[in-house]
C-alpha cells in the first residue's frame, strides 16, 4: 500500500504520523524548557492583594472627607473598615465577618452588617451588637494623614 495517493494527496497514514511527530518534539520542548521556581504574580497582579488579605503599612485606603460621621466606608481589595463614630474620630477594622469569614457588606446606622448571616458590629470599637459572630471585628491600625487615610 502507497502512502500517496494517486492525484498526489498526501494519505491518512503520513499525516497522522507526521502530527504525532510534531505534537511529541512540542511536548518534550515544553517539559524541557525551565519554568520559575515560584507561581507568584509578577507586574500589576502583585501590586494587588486579595479580597481579605493583609495589605502593608502606608497603603493609602481613600480621602478621610469620604467617610461619614456615624458611618463608613468598607475597602474591599485591602480587607478593611473605616469608620468615623464621631467627628475627627477614624477606627479601622477587619472586613472579614468573625463568625464564618464573610466579607461585612455595608454601614449603615452606626453598624457594620454582615449579610451572610446578618451579624452587626459596632462602628466606635467592633464589638458584636447582634450575633452569630462570636466575637467582635479585629482592628486594623490606621492613620489619618494629609487628609488621607493610611494603614499605619
Amino acid at each position: 500500500m502507497s502512502d500517496v495517493t494517486t492525484s498526489g494527496a498526501t494519505s491518512r497514514r503520513v499525516l497522522l504520523t507526521s502530527a504525532g511527530a510534531v505534537g511529541a518534539g512540542a511536548l518534550l520542548a515544553a517539559c524541557g524548557s525551565e519554568a520559575p521556581a515560584t507561581t507568584e504574580p509578577t507586574g500589576a497582579a502583585a501590586s494587588q492583594p486579595a479580597t481579605g488579605e493583609t495589605v502593608g503599612a502606608g497603603i493609602v485606603l481613600g480621602k478621610a472627607a469620604d467617610i461619614p460621621v456615624g458611618g463608613g466606608v468598607i475597602f474591599k481589595e485591602q480587607g478593611v473598615v473605616v469608620t468615623q463614630p464621631t467627628a475627627g474620630q477614624y477606627v479601622g477594622f477587619s472586613s472579614i465577618c468573625t463568625h464564618q469569614a464573610c466579607p461585612v457588606s455595608q454601614v449603615e446606622a452606626g453598624k457594620i452588617k454582615c449579610q451572610c448571616h446578618f451579624s452587626e458590629f459596632s462602628i466606635t470599637d467592633g464589638s458584636v451588637l447582634s450575633p452569630p459572630a462570636p466575637r467582635a471585628l479585629d482592628k486594623k491600625e490606621i492613620k489619618v494623614e494629609n487628609g488621607e487615610i493610611k494603614l499605619a
